[in-house]
């Protein structure tokens, strides 16, 4: 298998014919024929469920192209790694939702200015999740909450957040672990760390934790919270961009579970001028806090 037939099977799949495919990589369709046969008795499967007038993708070649897109992806970033030296081609970069909606709005569109020619694809899910990714090298970095201690990944610290705890305002203050006994409690997936966050923020304290209902939404989060339904633990940031927020209470709860930050992670062997591109672009952002900070206090 070589990048040859990857990027022929990506063609033919994508136009759903072999005369298409073969004019757009301008090559007769024999040729195609025989390197997509060649490839799929390489893989011992059919990639293609073959019609009369067209190719289409079987159910392994539908996982297969996802692969195929990836290496080709990847392969085009390190060509331009090595040729140029300079932020280029694809960065698949992973994110938490609330990152993506509160932080990386600003962020994204000066890097796009600065490089406008890397394509960047933004893939979110929980720390779990996109931290595993980065860590298989299907995702090239990812801003995920950290620290994060895994032998093969490197991190930096992207930015300070704050959680909060909420309930609707009818709730009787929640001063400890005990006050919210047998509440339900809502959150993203296990893998979420604001979840096992919460999750140890009552253990620590030898409470059992109510039960958990997954929600996929902050939205949601905070309907189904200012509804009486259970509380939620989520970034300030968040919840300062959510409307009818003054319809919850916050409750104070302690720094070790309210104080923590986002990271900006990478593979210690893959540290390429897409990621050190935006690491200095972050670090940027903390000297400018820093001198507003300054400025306000002269």
């Amino acid at each position: 298998m070589d990048l040859t037939q990857l990027k022929m099977f990506c063609s033919v799949a994508e136009t759903g014919s072999l005369a298409r495919a073969a004019e757009l990589l301008h090559r007769v369709p024999s040729n195609l024929t025989t390197r997509l046969r060649q490839l799929e008795q390489e893989l011992g499967t059919d990639l293609f469920i073959r019609e009369k007038q067209r190719l289409r993708l079987s159910p392994v070649g539908h996982n297969f192209l996802c692969y195929a897109q990836r290496i080709l992806a990847l392969s085009e970033e390190a060509l331009s790694m090595t040729h140029s030296g300079e932020p280029g081609g694809n960065f698949a970069l992973g994110s938490m939702e609330s990152t993506a909606a509160t932080r990386l709005p600003a962020l994204l569109s000066a890097y796009h200015q600065q490089h406008p020619t890397v394509t960047l694809s933004l893939i979110t899910g929980t720390s779990g999740e996109i931290i595993e990714r980065v860590r298989e090298g299907t995702l090239s970095a990812a801003l995920a909450d950290g620290p994060v201690n895994v032998n093969e990944l490197n991190s930096c610290k992207a930015f300070d957040e704050r959680m909060v705890l909420i309930s609707s305002l009818s709730h009787a203050p929640i001063m400890q672990p005990s006050d919210a006994a047998g509440d339900t409690l809502f959150a993203f997936k296990p893998s979420c760390s604001y979840r096992l966050r919460f999750e140890n923020w009552f253990r620590s304290a030898g409470v059992q934790p109510g039960t958990f209902m997954e929600i996929q939404s902050y939205h949601a989060m905070l309907a189904c919270v200012a509804s009486g339904a259970g509380l939620a633990l989520l970034p300030e940031s968040v919840l300062a961009q959510l409307p009818a927020a003054e319809r919850i209470q916050r409750h104070k709860i302690p720094a070790e579970v309210s104080e923590t930050a986002t990271f900006l992670v990478w593979r210690r062997d893959a540290f390429t001028p897409n990621i050190k591109a935006l690491k200095y672009l972050i670090i940027g952002q903390f000297d400018q806090a820093a001198d507003a900070s300054e400025a306000l206090a002269d």
